[in-house]
């Protein structure tokens, strides 16, 4: 469902993704690494938000540099960045129909997927609040919500759970894991026991733009854990 070769990203002259290459089919997967690692533009890249520099992507067998494939794969797939606005007056429903618009949903399928992703991240009485009254916990479920509301083939997440409580939390890895056995998944996370081990059949690490380790959270484990690929400061 993924399929990137040789992946490299410059930004101001400097390397952000030095030869990225990856391969991931149905499920959940986590992308980890240390801050300026890369997993941020790896993820607007395969959201079709950003372009690499050098190499290729192939999502759902289409390639994103052609437009009408872009707007095709934008229509199945579903992303959360780590900092994503929200109009301050818009009602959690006015939100979540407007991201069901950008999806090029049909208008009579709407309504419905509005109330699914609402109910999925347990959203349901707050539809009618603006965005601006909810705490900074329910803002990223509302952005876990906008971002699964076209059943998605392909979800990337940015750090999904920063902000969420422990309840919250659970109900976002059974929500994960329920679209993942359809869907490809990619997950950015620092929170190895809960979000990896808890829900992520394998494990990617950036370290400086470069994939350092691609496996099971098991193999991770076996090979001494994360810092044996990024040793800590």
């Amino acid at each position: 469902m993924i399929r990137v070769e040789r992946l490299s990203v410059r930004r101001r002259g400097a390397l952000v993704l030095d030869g990225v290459n990856l391969r991931l089919g149905p499920g959940v997967h986590a992308l980890l690494g240390p801050n300026g690692a890369g997993k941020s533009t790896l993820l607007r890249i395969l959201a079709t938000a950003a372009g690499p520099s050098e190499g290729s992507v192939l999502l759902l067998d289409r390639d994103p540099r052609v437009p009408a494939k872009r707007q095709e794969i934008r229509r199945r797939l579903g992303y959360l960045p780590q900092e994503f606005g929200m109009f301050p007056r818009y009602t959690v429903r006015d939100f979540l129909v407007y991201a069901a618009w950008l999806r090029d949903m049909p208008g009579t399928r709407i309504p419905q997927a509005v109330e699914t992703s609402a109910r999925r991240v347990g959203l349901t009485d707050r539809l009618g609040h603006r965005t601006k009254q909810l705490s900074g916990g329910m803002k990223q479920r509302v952005g876990i919500a906008q971002a699964v509301i076209n059943s998605p083939e392909l979800l990337f997440l940015d750090e999904p759970t920063v902000g969420l409580d422990p309840r919250e939390r659970d109900r976002f890895h059974r929500l994960v894991q329920e679209l993942g056995r359809d869907a490809c998944i990619l997950l950015s996370t620092h929170l190895m026991a809960e979000d990896v081990h808890g829900v992520c059949a394998d494990a990617t690490i950036l370290a400086r733009g470069r994939v350092v380790f691609h496996g099971t959270p098991a193999a991770l484990d076996a090979a001494g854990g994360y810092d044996a690929f990024v040793p800590p400061d």
